[in-house]
């Protein structure tokens, strides 16, 4: 039968009441006070490892056992969390305080590495991480990019180092305003362990190992889908021959079928798998250039680009924009989520072949996504003023 005690119940009252600004005048405790309460800080922490041990070792049930190490670990990543949040307010400055607050603190951060590290099976991926904890892993995350950093080049690969640099970087920059859990941290902490045993220097048909490795892991990253896809669009452009094109497609196709993809985790919850994505895409790809092909064997060629060159450029939207500005528009259009296309260079290849500017009819969309990726301020100062002014019609509605 399980402890129905709280092994916690001393330490909660003293977080939650004794210590708590808004219930107690803190600033009344005495030295003698504080002295007393420090030594029951010190011995209290021990009497829970003991009792912690006591209880988990006793239960026989699997379930129990999770039950007990949960409630232990929530429990104390909220007592942790108050006392950080006390630590913050300056109400703690005098030099007694002040150390009572951090013996508890580091007390707290013990009993919790304990449960973490002891008991971690039991513990459920989507808890969220502790303040302390997270920082901790900041700071060894941060550690590791750097160390990434310094191999990287301008090379295939090089590339897909960038990303993953830019996109742990940005998770990072997350956790002051974000709840993060342990599925979340934990995600890029492997990846970047598992980055050690890539052998830059293998064969490759088409997939560097680092690739292989990012299919693997799920990598659903929005920038290196695009990369991925614009790396097979650059490899079938070598040659215009639609035959060419579809043989190359089938072939990138065979090789993502054989790459194994674990879709029980992701870097991205939010966005499909990496797998599917690729494969669905280089699907659509095949099936569209055989139509073409299958239309023009049907139809005279000559006739058929004419009629299609002089269609394409009445139907076209002239946009008072530069390529830059457009480009800058429409990344962060997908990017906002306002329009949810398979990806941005998907999103591109759709849409810019019917706009143009007034001083250019066709444009590439591989020339303008890529533009998006580095705007100048002029560009992005002219763009917001857009948009106001969209704003400003809108609300004049």
């Amino acid at each position: 039968m399980m402890n129905n005690i709280y092994p916690l119940e001393w330490f909660d009252a003293l977080i939650s009441h004794t210590l708590n600004p808004k219930k107690t005048n803190i600033t009344k405790l005495s030295k003698q006070d504080i002295f007393v309460i420090s030594n029951h800080i010190e011995k209290e922490s021990k009497n829970i490892q003991n009792s912690l041990k006591k209880e988990i070792f006793l239960l026989r049930k699997k379930r129990e056992v999770r039950l007990q190490v949960r409630k232990y670990h929530s429990n104390l990543v909220f007592l942790l969390d108050n006392v950080i949040e006390y630590q913050k307010t300056g109400l703690f400055e005098s030099s007694e305080l002040s150390v009572l607050l951090e013996l508890l603190r580091d007390k707290l951060e013990e009993l919790l590495s304990i449960v973490e590290n002891r008991f971690s099976i039991f513990l459920s991926l989507d808890e969220r991480v502790p303040i302390t904890y997270l920082m901790l892993s900041r700071n060894e995350l941060q550690f590791k990019l750097e160390k990434l950093s310094k191999k990287v080049d301008e090379s295939f690969m090089g590339v897909a180092y960038k990303i993953i640099i830019h996109s742990i970087s940005q998770f990072i920059e997350t956790f002051s305003t974000n709840k993060i859990t342990y599925r979340q941290l934990l995600y890029p902490k492997d990846l970047l362990r598992s980055l050690k045993s890539v052998n830059t220097l293998a064969p490759t048909n088409f997939f560097s190992e680092i690739d292989k490795l990012l299919i693997e892991k799920n990598f659903n990253s929005v920038e290196y889908i695009d990369h991925i896809i614009d790396h097979i669009n650059e490899e079938i452009n070598l040659d215009e021959s639609t035959p060419y094109r579809i043989a190359k497609l089938l072939f990138y196709k065979k090789e993502v079928d054989r790459i194994y993809s674990n879709e029980k985790v992701s870097f991205d919850p939010c966005r499909n798998n990496i797998k599917p994505i690729l494969e669905n895409w280089l699907t659509q790809e095949i099936i569209y250039l055989e139509k073409t092909m299958e239309l023009n064997n049907k139809t005279n060629s000559d006739n058929l680009n004419s009629g299609a060159n002089s269609t394409a450029i009445s139907s076209k939207i002239e946009c008072d924009l530069s390529i830059d500005q457009m480009a800058l528009i429409l990344r962060a259009t997908d990017e906002a989520r306002v329009i949810k296309a398979r990806s941005m260079n998907h999103f591109f290849r759709m849409i810019i072949p019917h706009l143009s500017t007034p001083f250019k009819k066709d444009l590439s969309y591989q020339s303008v996504r890529s533009k998006s990726y580095s705007p100048e301020d002029r560009d992005k100062e002219i763009a917001i003023k857009i948009l106001e002014k969209i704003i400003t019609k809108i609300q004049s509605y």
